[in-house]
């Protein structure tokens, strides 16, 4: 009996391995620690050896050691201190009012057809004024004295946080408009629940942009008529040619808004913990 050799029969094919593809990171990379520094030390860096080498006039910038000098000089003397408090005290009360103000119109004009036919129109008109172009008319009706400074500080931060606010509040996604209606919601949980949590971002950007804000105002308001503050200690200081107390001047209203914009992130970050961004 034969037997008969039958081919050797082919392997099956070994399926091929494929790697998965990596994941790419679409955010911005990793943070850079204290990277928000690098450039202020960049500019002082370069301040500082311009001042040494003699390229840059005393008369014109003083060097960052005398400035230091004259800010401590000031500083046991009482005079920035004193003038420091002042501009606080401005500063805070305006930007408290405007908050408040521009908040409360801005829920009324979200949250109300007729609130927003009341109001919007007024304050789109304002937005187109610029709120430095009523002092001469607030002058007329406050006078030149502390109450004047802070109403014009409270209207700039007022209209730039209603915008903001306002904005979000109209600008809730229709798609939860739709959940809502669809599960029910009243319309009361609908705007605690919904409309609230998703104009919160908003109403951060214009806490933020509204405290920068008065900062800005606070410099020109304290230049008219002011017996103190820090911009008056600039403006004396203009007079005698004292380059060294302006830069003083303007590095405590840098750090100021530096710090009261850091603050308000702090919060912003607790408060939207939930939110995803590219920070």
């Amino acid at each position: 009996m034969t037997h008969t050799l039958s081919p050797p029969t082919e392997a099956a094919p070994v399926p091929e391995l494929r790697a998965t593809p990596r994941r790419r990171r679409l955010g911005p990379g990793t943070p850079v620690p204290y990277g928000r520094l690098i450039g202020p030390a960049l500019i002082l860096a370069v301040w500082s050896a311009a001042s040494a080498t003699g390229w840059l006039d005393p008369r014109v910038l003083s060097a960052p050691w005398t400035v230091i000098d004259t800010g401590i000089t000031l500083t046991q003397n009482g005079k920035l201190p004193e003038s420091v408090l002042a501009s606080l005290q401005r500063a805070g009360l305006g930007f408290l009012f405007g908050a408040v103000v521009g908040t409360a119109l801005a829920l009324a004009a979200g949250l109300s057809r007729v609130g927003e036919s009341l109001i919007d129109g007024t304050v789109q008109v304002k937005r187109s004024i610029p709120s430095l172009g009523l002092i001469p008319l607030l002058i007329l009706w406050l006078g030149i004295g502390e109450g004047f400074k802070i109403v014009v500080i409270a209207i700039g931060v007022a209209v730039v946080i209603y915008i903001q606010t306002h904005s979000s509040l109209t600008g809730i996604d229709k798609r939860y408009v739709e959940l809502a209606e669809v599960v029910g919601l009243s319309r009361a949980r609908f705007v605690r629940q919904v409309v609230f949590p998703g104009a919160l971002p908003g109403f951060f950007v214009g806490l933020r942009l509204g405290v920068t804000g008065s900062w800005l105002f606070l410099i020109v308001l304290e230049q008219i008529n002011a017996t103190s503050g820090i911009g008056y200690l600039m403006f004396q200081a203009q007079n005698y040619g004292q380059s060294d107390v302006i830069v003083v001047g303007l590095l405590v209203y840098g750090l100021f808004g530096f710090l009261s914009d850091a603050g308000l992130r702090l919060v912003e970050r607790r408060v939207l913990a939930w939110r995803r961004t590219l920070a």
